[in-house]
């Protein structure tokens, strides 16, 4: 069973930047696309961001130009550049399997906050 931690959220201004973490505890890490999701109060969980094994990425429309979304193969790590943060980014990231996540290996996620 692949086991996820996220890190790196916090509290920032709009217009800040935050770079999120996430390992995964598998060998199996870089045969797997890979996404953030997040999670908004008064919200269903969505994907923002996705990358492929090979590098591939897409993004959400509400993301697209502000969030890179990159991976380590060799660390079994993802990651989410965030800039140009707006308080509607506010939410708990979370990663997991994309496009179809695996409804076991949700990890605690991490809170992003973004207001003055």
């Amino acid at each position: 069973q692949v086991r996820l931690v996220e890190s790196g959220g916090g509290l920032v201004q709009p217009g800040g930047s935050l770079r999120l973490s996430c390992k995964a505890s598998t060998s199996r890490f870089n045969d797997f696309t890979m996404g953030w999701y997040r999670l908004a109060p008064g919200s269903q969980r969505g994907l923002v961001a996705s990358i492929s094994s090979g590098g591939r990425t897409n993004y959400a429309d509400s993301v697209k130009g502000r969030f890179t979304i990159s991976r380590d193969n060799a660390k079994d790590t993802l990651y989410l550049q965030m800039n140009s943060l707006k308080p509607e980014d506010t939410a708990v990231y979370y990663c997991n399997v994309a496009p179809a996540a695996w409804n076991n290996a949700w990890g605690p996620g991490t809170q992003v906050t973004v207001s003055s």
